[in-house]
This record gives C-alpha cells, sequence and structure tokens, in this order.
C-alpha cells in the first residue's frame, strides 16, 4: 500500500515525535459504539493529536454510524 499523507511534525503541537501506527480505533456516534479494525494513521505522543489520510477517513466514515443515510435529517 502506498501512503499519500507523510508527517514529520505535529500539526497541533509541533512535536517530531508523531508516528505512523496501526491499531483498532472505538468510537461512539448518535449513542452507538463502532469499531474500525487496523486502521491505520498518525498519532502524537506528546498532545495525542490524531491525523487521517484519506483511505482511513474513508474507512471511518464506513462504519460510523453518523454517516447513516437512513433515518437522518
Amino acid at each position: 500500500m502506498t501512503h499519500s499523507l507523510e508527517i514529520t511534525r505535529c500539526p497541533t503541537c509541533g512535536s517530531k515525535e508523531i508516528r505512523r501506527v496501526r491499531r483498532d480505533v472505538r468510537r461512539r456516534a448518535r449513542g452507538r459504539s463502532y469499531v474500525v479494525r487496523d486502521l491505520e494513521f498518525h498519532e502524537c505522543p506528546e498532545c495525542g493529536e490524531h491525523v487521517y489520510d484519506r483511505e482511513a477517513m474513508r474507512r471511518i466514515e464506513a462504519a460510523s454510524p453518523a454517516y447513516d443515510r437512513v433515518g437522518s435529517c
């Protein structure tokens, strides 16, 4: 897999410690829990910032009930 996003400095705190990680991400939206398994993204150990590339955001949107079309306004 090629990565279109390479981050060397945290956009929030400026730390150079930001790293690409891969893990399950657990979230809640619209009162429902969901998990995105094996998600790859950048995480800053200094401030906790997460930076997602286009593919990671696509996977989050696909799993999240916040993007359900049924029953939305």
